[in-house]
């Protein structure tokens, strides 16, 4: 058994040498405990604590466009900065992991917030289905899925979909934003969603076209009360 765990050990050891397990946000080596991202970095990153107050920076941003009962983010996006290196690491490098670490990470506070008690569900906002395919996943979905393992909520990733597929946001104004979003998004099973409080999930807001364009399809479905909760918050 003690030769066993000797050529176990030695194995993981030269894969861990080949094949470095690095953060996601500063690129250091990993120590076998940490998951993604390196606990010097998980203590430094730019938390928000908009899960505690009504009144902050991504529900006024909403202020006005949409009803909604909550919205928060969990980080400060700024260019360049740590949170960016994540998102980027989460859409484009394939780390689920991640996203399911962070998920879990943001549920936590929103298990201790007066806010978002009462939730029903959670619905990731939904990539078009040729951009999921290529991409292999949705980041949203993986963000949805760690809060739900938190919460105890169920996720309905096929209620809301994205019909239309839309050009890249990046370089938009918010008036052309809104305008890429108008008739996106579709509910499919609005029988499913009738009175219920739904938590709406996305990755990054900044100008908030995205979210103000699914939470109009989901009042029309006859949504009871909408909370939202993203990744990060871009000034």
């Amino acid at each position: 058994m003690k030769l066993h765990h000797f050529f176990y050990a030695a194995a993981r050891d030269l894969f861990n040498l080949l094949f470095p397990d690095l953060c996601c946000a500063c690129g250091c080596l990993l120590y076998r405990a940490e998951k993604a991202v390196c606990t010097f970095c998980l203590y430094d990153l730019p938390y928000t604590d908009h899960h505690l107050y009504a009144d902050n920076k991504t529900a006024r941003k909403l202020w006005g466009r949409i009803p909604f009962h909550a919205a928060m983010a969990f980080l400060h996006f700024r260019k360049a900065g740590p949170v960016q290196e994540l998102i980027h690491q989460l859409k484009y490098r394939n780390r689920q992991d991640l996203g399911l670490l962070l998920g879990r990470m943001l549920g936590e506070r929103l298990l201790k917030a007066p806010l978002y008690q009462g939730l029903d569900c959670i619905l990731p906002v939904p990539l078009h289905r040729k951009k999921e395919k290529l991409r292999g996943y949705n980041q949203s979905l993986c963000i949805a899925k760690g809060i739900a393992e938190v919460l105890g909520i169920p996720v309905l990733e096929k209620d809301l979909i994205r019909s239309i597929a839309t050009s890249s946001q990046t370089q938009k104004s918010r008036y052309k934003r809104y305008e890429n979003m108008k008739d996106v998004f579709e509910v499919k099973q609005e029988a499913q969603l009738l009175g219920l409080h739904v938590l709406l999930v996305d990755d990054v807001i900044t100008t908030g076209a995205t979210i103000e364009a699914c939470a109009i399809v989901l009042q029309q479905a006859g949504i009871s009360r909408l909370s939202i909760a993203t990744l990060a918050f871009a000034d």
